[in-house]
């Protein structure tokens, strides 16, 4: 209604002139992800540690909420998320810290607050995607953005709106959308099917196709779904309340190598994300039959810097992550590598991903 349209408006304005304000800052190669809400950013560095900078209290000038201040120990962070007034940490363990503002219960990780590989925030509540593919919601629910349909599973990555929305992705290809849609961004056109990314914005909603095109849906009163031309060539998206982003592939002139590669349809790759990435990204996939699986990264030369036996997996979906290391242990440099996925069967996937560091 016009208290959310008003609330909005007043967003949009801090976050328009925040962003100005901050354009002077140099980032420097040291950042892993960086992560935008509505008063702060937060970036995590490659060393594990987050940094937080901006509003550090309540929206329209109310009392400290603290959003800014990291809780000790400040370590082992691997993915970050910023709601309006709160913010979340992943935790290498799989486990999600959240500080900030709690007055709807949105930093109240539910228990088991384990085995957690990405997160997510809205205004006032926390998305947390598990690893075996099923997303927990918590915080304000006034909207039933936290209310995720059935059936709650093979998910592989998850956004939150900015109001009373919620996204997760699922391993098919295919986005499910839930909670506030007075605008629509709930409803996914069609067809819903080959999207590798998503991102929610205050009143509309973006997914990447696999082909590298955006498509937008949702209010679109400040063009924020109007993609410019040419929509092609795109590998990562972001929304902010009123603006979408687009992040296009670069050239690097140098081909993958010639590895052993089929498109069978035993093995599925859904997702490589984040994609750059730094220092670890996690490969989504899914298999029809049973059997041994490996998983190898090699360099554009060819080399194999990395091996990993996956044991015997069942039929279903299935995730492994890189942490970017070789397979004694050492940091390997930044640049493109090929992750192949090898199956019993004789069969492989390959998919490209770069390491930024």
């Amino acid at each position: 209604g016009s208290t959310r349209l008003q609330k909005a408006s007043d967003n949009s304005q801090l976050a328009n002139r925040d962003m100005a304000d901050s354009s002077s800052c140099d980032g420097g190669s040291w950042l892993n992800g960086i992560e935008m809400s509505t008063y702060l950013r937060i970036s995590s560095k490659s060393d594990g540690t987050i940094v937080a900078w901006g509003s550090n209290i309540e929206y329209g000038g109310g009392g400290y909420t603290g959003q800014c201040d990291v809780p000790a120990p400040n370590t082992n962070f691997i993915a970050i998320a910023g709601g309006e007034n709160h913010s979340l940490g992943l935790k290498t363990d799989g486990s999600i810290v959240a500080w900030g503002s709690n007055e709807a219960g949105q930093c109240n990780v539910p228990a088991p607050n384990a085995n957690f590989v990405a997160i997510a925030a809205g205004e006032l509540h926390s998305l947390g995607l598990k690893g075996d593919g099923s997303i927990m919601a918590w915080g304000a629910n006034w909207d039933g953005q936290c209310n995720v349909p059935a059936p709650n599973t093979n998910f592989i990555a998850i956004a939150g709106g900015l109001l009373h929305s919620s996204l997760g992705l699922k391993a098919d290809g295919s986005i499910v959308a839930w909670g506030w849609n007075e605008y629509g961004q709930c409803d996914v056109p069609a067809p819903n099917a080959d999207f590798v990314a998503l991102a929610g914005g205050a009143y509309h909603s973006l997914g990447l196709k696999d082909d590298g095109s955006i498509v937008a849906w949702g209010s679109n009163e400040y063009g924020q779904c109007s993609i410019p031309a040419p929509n092609a060539g795109f590998m990562a998206l972001a929304a902010g309340g009123y603006s979408s982003l687009g992040l296009k592939s670069m050239s690097t002139g140098i081909e993958a190598p010639d590895l052993v590669s089929s498109t069978p349809s035993d093995i599925q790759i859904h997702a490589l994300s984040p994609n750059p990435f730094n220092p670890s990204t996690l490969l989504s996939f899914a298999t029809s039959i049973p059997g041994q699986m490996t998983l190898g990264v090699f360099d554009l030369a060819g080399r194999q810097v990395m091996r990993r036996d996956l044991g015997t997996l069942g039929t279903g979906f299935h995730h492994v992550r890189w942490d970017g290391r070789s397979s004694d242990g050492h940091n390997v440099a930044s640049g493109i590598y090929v992750f192949q996925l090898s199956h019993s069967s004789g069969e492989s996937r390959t998919v490209k991903g770069m390491l930024l560091r």
